[in-house]
């Protein structure tokens, strides 16, 4: 039995993995699908104080809370920065780092390193009425869609699910300063159809900190592939348990 942790990224909440979730589970392992600070069920914790740091801990949290062991961690998107820091903290625990589509910092990065693009939602967020609400992107038209999923039933789902972020998530830096950490094999799926302009894959090294050959794999559809192709996720998935 593995036990997968999948972490949701920026404006999403855990219900958009309930279509990979039975697929994990079925195949008998353990599946936990967390809400980070201000959303899903602490959407009521939104603020602007809640930064990388709160969503770090949230998970840190909880693997300790559920004495987890031999963790398959997924980030999606933004939450790439958050496995990675979580990882550099407990890198006793997790057996296997997943960027799902994701941001892959270096130590000390932040979103707006990883991802320059990032910059212009920090800067409109700070010059807004609130100071430090970053709303969701736009829908675009196909292939992007909203985050990838352009099926109108799917994507006015995907709407009721979707929070504001707060400004500071983005701007905190990730921390991968445990040598432990670079112990960790680690594998990439790069969705790689509709990616918006400015949002592209920062290249993966041919070699993995631990010294193996990278491991990348693509899925043929949108950011949002938990919603869109959730089989073919979970297949993946499967083949690290």
């Amino acid at each position: 039995m593995t036990t997968y942790l999948l972490v949701h990224g920026a404006w999403h909440s855990p219900e958009c993995w309930e279509r990979v979730v039975p697929l994990l589970a079925s195949a008998g392992h353990r599946v936990f699908t967390p809400s980070l600070t201000g959303y899903g069920d602490k959407a009521h914790l939104l603020g602007r104080e809640v930064g990388l740091d709160t969503h770090v801990d949230d998970i840190v949290d909880l693997i300790a809370a559920e004495d987890l062991t031999e963790v398959v961690l997924v980030g999606h998107s933004y939450a790439g920065l958050v496995v990675s820091s979580a990882a550099n903290r407990v890198p006793d625990r997790i057996a296997r780092l997943v960027y799902l589509d994701a941001m892959v910092p270096e130590d000390g990065e932040s979103a707006a390193d990883v991802m320059p693009v990032t910059q212009v939602l920090i800067d409109l967020a700070e010059k807004s009425e609130s100071g430090w609400r970053v709303p969701p992107l736009p829908e675009l038209p196909p292939p992007s869609g909203l985050f990838g999923v352009t099926d109108p039933a799917d994507t006015a789902w995907l709407r009721s699910i979707l929070s504001d972020h707060p400004v500071r998530c983005l701007r905190q830096p990730a921390r991968l300063d445990n040598p432990a950490v670079r112990t960790i094999p680690r594998t990439h799926i790069h969705c790689v159809v509709g990616m918006p302009e400015g949002f592209t894959h920062r290249p993966v090294p041919e070699i993995q900190p631990n010294g193996t050959p990278a491991q990348v794999w693509e899925l043929p559809t949108g950011h949002d592939c938990m919603i869109t192709m959730p089989s073919g996720l979970a297949a993946l998935l499967l083949k690290l348990g």
